[in-house]
């Protein structure tokens, strides 16, 4: 990501913020979420997605694993849209921690967001099978899964069997078969199908892809997105767990019910090809979500990589602790996909060249640099830094009115320049011709996780009795799931696709029917699954 001072920092910060204001200034809605949001407004984001709180009518909700993600969402579940019923899981350590939190206020836990005596009322279960046998008891609507990437589709479908509605974690499934099974098993008992991919339900990332719409960025040819750790010190990797003396209690058939060979594979599934997808799965599917979203949402035309164990399990590389490792999944990866560029044409010579390239990388031994997306336009670059800051800087060029990272930007409306919005630069010494506006909204934003659960809720009690209106999950535009059974299927099959890439150490081109959920066609059936 850019290596830039602090002093560029807070200019790309601020260029942001007032680029936001000013594309934004005859959209009231937006406009006003913004100012909101900088005064400290909770769920503000409801009203420029286009939905209101519930309030005496709450979905009844269960969650289906509560280890680190799920303790995540359900201690930023929106209570005045979700009433927490039930959990479920297999872990005791985790149905306890569910309550109790990590005394941290990323997982607060039940008791500390609800109190004790609502958290109280919560029943617990082994199982999402048990749960599902008390699902009318319950009064059970609808499930919120967080468990292992490979379970992710055979507890949907018992879900969506039993007639509740399903909001899985991403990645959505370990293949692309099973999402185009879970999709047409939503079509066929009319229920919502979310996925979690919470740039979606970012304001942060929904206003930077409102600059990148509206042209302020200029064509863009090149995205480079990375999440970069360092586990070379000793454990200090956060996917290599320990056994909780509680979980040492489930008994090897309990395991291989659920198809876990081992409690180590329950507990570490993110390290095994069967249990996970490795970082392109965990790591990169959110980026690429969010290049696709940026990208105008089309299919990639090919991808190609590098993968490989660089680190982990090499005897006399970093501490003893990583010799020993036996996780199967690659350490290092290093992918490039192609895009259409905005005048992609495959049967023209000329126009079959115009391409945009999204690189993505994730290693273990580096953290230099934060995650994140560095989008690069033929006007302007955009950074945006660990989901929570953007940061925005005009491109310099002959002919051009300034730029670079040290030089502040107006934009300048459409009538006044002639067609859509373009920014213009000035010493940062000298004033603005358009004030740029603080940065306080675009520092106070959410992640999008409340807000997904918010609308999901919503979708719910709102679309009326068909969710699917010609066969097709509803329209964003019309109140529909913004990351829906079928957009989420896409970002799978770029995750997915690309760990074949690296496997298979070739270039493979996507095909449009691995995005169609009535065709059988997928690229694993086509080109073989990992182990």
């Amino acid at each position: 990501m850019p290596v830039v001072s602090p002093e560029q920092e807070q200019i790309g910060k601020d260029n942001f913020s007032g680029a936001v204001e000013a594309v934004n200034t005859g959209d009231v809605k937006r406009r006003d979420v913004l100012k909101a949001i900088a005064a400290g407004g909770v769920g503000t984001s409801a009203a420029l997605f286009g939905y209101s709180a519930l309030n005496k009518d709450r979905v009844k909700v269960a969650f289906i694993g509560t280890g680190d993600e799920g303790n995540i969402l359900l201690s930023e579940h929106p209570e005045d849209y979700m009433e927490v019923v039930a959990i479920a899981d297999l872990r005791p350590s985790n149905r306890e921690r569910a309550f109790k939190g990590d005394g941290n206020e990323v997982r607060t836990g039940l008791i500390k967001k609800l109190g004790a005596s609502v958290a109280g009322k919560i029943q617990t279960f082994d199982s999402h099978k048990d749960l599902l046998a008390k699902k009318d008891e319950l009064g059970l609507e609808a499930v919120v899964i967080a468990t292992p990437l490979m379970t992710h589709s055979p507890i949907a479908m018992d879900c969506m069997e039993a007639g509740l509605h399903v909001l899985t974690e991403k990645l959505m499934a370990r293949t692309v078969t099973q999402c185009k099974n879970m999709i047409n098993k939503a079509k066929e008992k009319n229920l919502l199908l979310a996925v979690g991919h919470q740039r979606h339900y970012s304001v942060l990332y929904n206003n930077a892809n409102n600059l990148v719409q509206n042209g302020l960025l200029g064509e863009i040819k090149y995205i480079r997105a990375q999440w970069h750790r360092n586990n070379s010190f000793p454990f200090s990797d956060s996917w290599q767990k320990g056994t909780p003396a509680t979980d040492k209690e489930l008994s090897a058939e309990e395991l291989k019910e659920f198809g876990f060979d081992d409690l180590n594979e329950l507990i570490n599934w993110r390290l095994f090809e069967k249990t996970g997808g490795g970082l392109m799965a965990e790591l990169g599917s959110h980026q690429m979500d969010a290049a696709s979203i940026f990208l105008g949402k089309v299919h990639p035309i090919a991808v190609s990589g590098f993968g490989g164990k660089n680190f982990y399990g090499i005897e006399g590389v970093g501490p003893k602790d990583k010799w020993d490792d036996k996780r199967e999944i690659d350490d290092q990866i290093f992918v490039t996909f192609e895009f259409p560029g905005a005048n992609y044409d495959p049967a023209d010579a000329d126009k079959k060249r115009d391409k945009c390239i999204v690189t993505y990388s994730s290693i273990n031994t580096n953290k230099f640099e934060p995650y994140g997306e560095l989008v690069y336009g033929t006007r302007g670059t955009m950074f945006m830094k660990t989901e929570k800051e953007a940061m925005l800087w005009k491109e310099d060029g002959r002919g051009s009115q300034g730029g670079g990272p040290d030089q502040r930007l107006w934009v300048i409306s459409g009538s006044e320049a002639g067609g859509g919005p373009v920014m213009e630069a000035y010493e940062t010494s000298s004033g603005p011709k358009v004030a740029t506006g603080g940065t306080d909204w675009a520092t106070n934003v959410s992640r999008g996780y409340r807000e997904e659960m918010e609308h999901f809720c919503y979708a719910i009690r709102n679309h009326g009795p068909d969710h699917w209106p010609g066969g097709n999950p509803k329209p964003v535009k019309e109140g529909g799931l913004r990351c829906n059974g079928v957009v989420a299927m896409a970002d799978a099959i770029m995750a997915l696709t690309a760990n074949l890439a690296m496997e298979l150490q070739t270039r493979i081109e996507f095909k449009p029917e691995w995005f169609d959920p009535a065709s059988d066609a997928a690229p694993e059936l086509e080109h073989g699954v990992k182990a």
